[in-house]
């Protein structure tokens, strides 16, 4: 069966400066990621990256693009990052099972063809995080393990962004065509994900908020530097972010998120810094 997936056009700063807020929300806004039993994708014509969730319960799920991409099969010219943020599970990957418990990661290359997904219960079901990006070269398919993942400490308390990034897809842990993943977990106490803010304009990203009570939500400011948006964020819901716009969080209490980028570059740090004076 094919997989289906909701597309997102790409936009100007322009359309952004009289967009309403249910506009705004149509598109940027992925409000849901995650159904059991189902594949839940979206396409964002900003770099052409596919995002979503693949949430399977008492069966394998497997990704089925072929027809709207344009190929024999998924990732004939794809590259995909996957982290699970549920239940334990796995992820069998032409016929080899490999165990995926909550946090842990897996790279897989351009040109593999038969990936399935499982949980161990289909009442905690794993949830599988999953962003794909255009690629030109095939790199080694390979778990990332949570346990071996050392953390970068950043932020400050006074500032409250006190927060821990575990990087998985990143020139630090492996080589990929474009793709970049990471999880940052903020500390108690702490509510920003990052402020001062940036823009990155060689890379777009995309952004998944989660680990959140059902009344928690954060505020998520997007749009150009001068000229400021937000949208209000539930659990498990992910942004949209174009390269030209700003991606900075504040919640109402504790979350964690998970970022994915691609574009020209896989330097992490090439951003553009915003200036708390120049924000509108």
């Amino acid at each position: 069966m094919e997989t289906q997936y909701k597309t997102y056009y790409a936009t100007s700063p322009k359309h952004v400066e009289k967009t309403s807020t249910t506009e705004l929300r149509e598109d940027y806004l992925a409000e849901k990621i995650f159904e059991p039993g189902e594949i839940v994708l979206n396409y964002t014509h900003n770099d052409r990256q596919i995002f979503g969730g693949v949430t399977p319960t008492d069966s394998e799920l497997e990704i089925v693009l072929n027809k709207s991409l344009g190929v024999d099969f998924f990732l004939e010219r794809r590259e995909l990052g996957i982290i699970n943020i549920g239940g334990p599970g796995s992820i069998i990957i032409d016929g080899e099972e490999e165990p995926m418990k909550k946090q842990d990661g897996y790279y897989i290359g351009m040109g593999t063809k038969d990936i399935r997904f499982k949980s161990d219960d289909a009442n905690n079901p794993a949830k599988f995080y999953t962003v794909s990006v255009p690629a030109h070269k095939t790199y080694p398919t390979k778990k990332i393990s949570i346990d071996d993942i050392t953390p970068m400490e950043t932020g400050d308390t006074k500032t409250l962004n006190d927060r821990k990034i575990y990087q998985y897809l990143h020139p630090n842990i492996l080589e990929t065509c474009q793709l970049q993943m990471g999880y940052t977990v903020l500390s108690e106490g702490s509510a920003w994900n990052t402020m001062p803010t940036h823009t990155h304009e060689r890379r777009m990203e995309t952004y998944l908020y989660f680990d959140m009570d059902e009344d928690t939500r954060v505020m998520h400011f997007m749009g150009e530097p001068s000229n400021t948006k937000h949208l209000v964020v539930a659990n498990e819901q992910a942004i949209i972010s174009p390269s030209w716009s700003i991606h900075s969080g504040v919640g109402t209490s504790d979350y964690t998120f998970i970022w994915s980028m691609c574009g020209e570059n896989i330097t992490y740090d090439d951003m553009d810094h915003v200036a708390m004076d120049e924000l509108r």
